[in-house]
């Protein structure tokens, strides 16, 4: 599934030409909302999650996006087709069976190139602070240091997150750890990623969690985390959705 325009990008620009879209999930909190639509078609004021989505990717000048499916995969196709403008999109297909977020990877693997490439959730939603934030990570990113490059945000400033953080980060922005049972950790995982292809090898069969290939980033010392400056908010729940709505009004 192709759109026959899509921006020019930036010739200074180091924006990852492409971006893969996580979409694929059930959305099992969300219901029963998603009793009949996929989570990425949920409303938040008036507009599906991912177009929310897309509007970050197209304005920091992404030209292709992969998006994979599996729940309610037609609705979400026949959504891209008629909705998304100005960007290139591909499908890749998961109805036979829900990979998870590495696997869905994985399967995607083909369609994304050989070059460093944006992962972004499609029921993520965030407000660009003062810099564009896909364009901060790309100006960030370091080739010769880094195979993962994570957005977070401050556990604080984390609005409507149901954990208790995610990762500790060194001063130099790598990140030195994961949460520990019974603690918080003072940064949020945001959804939004750049990975490179090379730490995508040695994967198992079926489906499984990013985490595998974080792990072994972290490990290596080639993780790194990019402190988010905007809004971001969690809709993982219907009851997250107007206190998203109001928080957006009021930024």
């Amino acid at each position: 599934m192709t759109r026959p325009h899509y921006i020019r990008p930036d010739p200074g620009s180091r924006v990852p030409r492409t971006a893969m879209v996580m979409a694929a999930g059930v959305g099992k909190r969300m219901r029963p909302l998603t009793a009949t639509r996929p989570k990425p078609l949920v409303e938040v004021r008036g507009r599906a999650l991912i177009d929310h989505v897309f509007d970050r990717l197209r304005a920091a000048g992404v030209e292709r996006a992969v998006v994979n499916v599996h729940y309610l995969a037609d609705a979400l196709e026949a959504h891209l087709r008629h909705r998304v403008h100005d960007i290139e999109v591909i499908v890749s297909d998961e109805r036979a069976q829900l990979l998870e977020t590495g696997g869905g990877i994985v399967r995607a693997l083909p369609l994304l190139g050989d070059e460093p490439f944006i992962v972004v959730n499609g029921d993520n939603l965030w407000l660009d602070g003062p810099t564009d934030a896909i364009r901060q990570l790309a100006d960030r990113w370091d080739d010769a240091a880094m195979d993962a490059l994570l957005l977070m945000v401050p556990y604080a400033r984390a609005h409507n997150h149901s954990g208790q953080g995610d990762f500790h980060l060194a001063p130099s922005g790598r990140i030195s750890g994961r949460r520990k049972p019974g603690r918080v950790a003072p940064f949020v995982f945001t959804g939004v990623q750049i990975v490179s292809p090379r730490l995508i090898r040695d994967w198992p069969e079926g489906p499984f969690s990013t985490n595998l290939f974080w792990n072994r980033a972290i490990e290596a010392g080639r993780a790194y985390g990019l402190v988010h400056q905007g809004l971001w908010s969690e809709v993982n729940v219907p009851g997250a959705i107007a206190r998203t709505e109001a928080l957006l009004a009021d930024g």
